[in-house]
């Protein structure tokens, strides 16, 4: 079992800030995951499509979509921040 947080525009459009969800045997990676999220279809698919920039935490730590899951691990999505 994995916890996958949803953080500000991704909560909002997702209607949804995070759940578990068990790991099975074709999610391996972070990028097997975009996999599953995406074909759930809209609005999944168009929140994690190439177009929209989404950044990846790991168990707290910024990773790219190669990263290896585990049980008890816990995902983070969220749009690039900006600032002034």
């Amino acid at each position: 079992m994995i916890k996958i947080k949803y953080f500000a525009r991704l909560g909002e459009a997702l209607q949804s800030r995070e759940e578990d969800l068990a790991l099975n045997g074709a999610i391996f990676t972070v990028s097997d995951l975009l996999g599953l999220l995406r074909n759930r279809g809209e609005p999944w698919a168009s929140q994690f499509s190439s177009k929209n920039s989404v950044l990846m935490a790991l168990n707290h730590e910024m990773c790219d979509s190669s990263a290896t899951l585990k049980s008890g691990d816990e995902v983070g999505f969220f749009p690039p921040v900006t600032g002034g």
